[in-house]
């Protein structure tokens, strides 16, 4: 089968489409018959050696994908081969790939695979951080940093879905119009524009009331200036390359809070929390307040290109990469 290899933690650059075995899954293992995966930001950190975790080499990146079950482990009862399934884990980036059994999900038969690959990540992260981070609540307000991205639009959409008035903030034009599109009340060109006048605007002075920032750099200590009295800045990821240094100090201000958000851990400590979420995420997808923005799609070997482009924030919405193509 073909895989998008890395066979050493360096530049993206490196990578490579190559030949390797179709695997076996492990006794609570399943292989996937990959359909479609969607690129994610942390794929492209994972083959830098710059990713929390460090897999084996040589491997596959690929954290979200949907296709159809080939093979089922000894000990798995609860899916079979045939199934639709999406899947959370590592090696989407191929024809076939392993999942562990306990991250794989029916896949709706009302969502197509690229549809499903795209949603769970960027939208199950993204509500997670509003709802059950920042408990945001109805009539609040939300900056949302990156809006133009996959995560972005995820945040934009789910905020507004909540209740929330939303002020997007990208780097050009276009990616504002697509903020729009979304649902923003209202855009802001934070590399070109003054992002605390906007939000001094957007708010009527009073500040803003949470902050999601997936760019990190030195848009953070802006942003987090200008939360009001107990806002909350939900730090997602570093799309900018650059881990801020705040001062605490800002935090005493206006008694604000700087809040992690790590969903992939949270799948681990609190499930029940993510089967709720997805339940929401899966009314809201069959309610049409929230529809994944695939931007592109493109064959394994056109991947490499797709995640610089990405890292280099020329992409718009999410990118799915499709093995068979």
């Amino acid at each position: 089968m073909k895989s998008l290899l890395c066979k050493a933690f360096g530049p993206i650059e490196a990578l490579e489409v190559a030949e390797t075995a179709v695997p076996e899954p492990a006794p609570r293992q399943v292989r996937i018959d990959v359909k479609a995966a969607s690129l994610n930001y942390p794929d492209a950190l994972m083959v830098q050696g710059l990713y929390q975790v460090k897999p084996p080499l040589p491997f596959a990146p690929g954290m979200e994908f949907a296709g159809v079950i080939s093979a089922v482990g000894s000990e798995v009862t609860h899916c079979k081969p045939g199934d639709r399934v999406l899947a959370l884990g590592l090696g989407g980036f191929a024809e076939e790939a392993i999942a562990e059994a306990h991250s794989i999900m029916p896949l709706p038969p009302t969502l197509d695979f690229a549809t499903g690959a795209a949603v769970f990540l960027a939208y199950g992260t993204s509500l997670r951080a509003l709802q059950n981070r920042a408990r945001l609540q109805p009539g609040e307000s939300v900056l949302v940093l990156g809006a133009s991205g996959g995560v972005g639009i995820a945040a934009v959409e789910i905020a507004k879905a909540m209740g929330a008035r939303v002020l997007a903030a990208a780097s050009t034009a276009a990616k504002l119009e697509v903020c729009r599109q979304a649902g923003a009340d209202a855009t802001v060109d934070y590399v070109h524009g003054n992002l605390r006048d906007a939000v001094k605007a957007f708010t009527g002075g009073k500040g803003i009331d949470v902050v999601y920032d997936p760019v990190g750099g030195d848009y953070t200590e802006a942003a987090l200036r200008a939360l009001g009295w107990g806002g909350r800045l939900l730090v997602i990821g570093f799309a900018s390359g650059s881990i801020p240094k705040i001062p605490v100090n800002l935090t005493l201000l206006n008694e604000r809070s700087i809040v992690g958000v790590y969903w992939g851990d949270s799948l681990r400590h609190e499930p029940a929390a993510h089967a709720t979420n997805v339940r929401q995420l899966l009314e809201w997808l069959a309610a049409g307040r929230i529809k994944p923005l695939i931007s592109e799609r493109v064959p394994l070997g056109d991947a490499k290109a797709a995640m610089l482009r990405m890292v280099q924030r020329q992409v718009v919405g999410k990118v799915i990469v499709l093995p068979e193509g």
